[in-house]
């Protein structure tokens, strides 16, 4: 396979099924930012982390290829002639979500109650999930306005908006495993 097919040499890019787009594409913004955040869940997968965390982010970075080839499938090129799929492979579930919800909740079970809402940082894996998180966030705003303008399959919404919710735990359990300080975000009074 060559890695150059000056294809997208006049920035346009393929999706799913052949249908040519410009790279700026609503679509292409979507799976793009979620190759971004599988990189960065990458980048957090590669710190000093444990093995349950470690197995859970590679189980999601797996996901996320799906999740994005999802995207890249234009819903005229979901289905063939005869109603079967076309898209041969794994499709994001509720049971994949519903693992999500049961990670967030084991994690949730080792922390103290949050009484403030906590600013990013302390710890340099804690900032990198909340990176991670950010772009999750990102990625799921990208799928809603597609999902306005072309629909999309739920399950993919959901998965983003309950990822981003596993991030901002696991941030909160990484700090707490590097022994990091959560600094909580006082709002300041405006003396006027």
């Amino acid at each position: 396979m060559k890695i150059y097919t000056k294809t997208g040499d006049k920035g346009t890019t393929a999706l799913y099924g052949g249908t040519r787009v410009p790279k700026h594409h609503l679509r292409i913004e979507a799976y793009g930012t979620t190759d971004e955040l599988n990189s960065y869940i990458g980048l957090i997968r590669d710190q000093k982390i444990d093995n349950r965390t470690s197995s859970t982010l590679l189980k999601i970075q797996n996901e996320l290829f799906t999740l994005g080839a999802m995207l890249a499938t234009p819903p005229e090129k979901e289905k063939l002639k005869n109603g079967k799929d076309r898209l041969n492979i794994h499709k994001i579930s509720s049971h994949d979500i519903s693992f999500l919800e049961q990670e967030i909740d084991a994690m949730d079970k080792l922390l103290p109650q949050m009484t403030n809402f906590i600013l990013p940082g302390g710890h340099q894996t804690v900032s990198f999930c909340h990176i991670a998180r950010c772009v999750c966030r990102r990625a799921e705003r990208l799928a809603v306005q597609l999902d306005q303008n072309e629909s999309i399959d739920t399950s993919i919404l959901q998965y983003l908006n309950r990822l981003s919710d596993y991030l901002f735990v696991l941030a909160r359990k990484l700090t707490l495993d590097n022994k990091a300080v959560e600094i909580p975000w006082i709002p300041s009074k405006i003396d006027s």
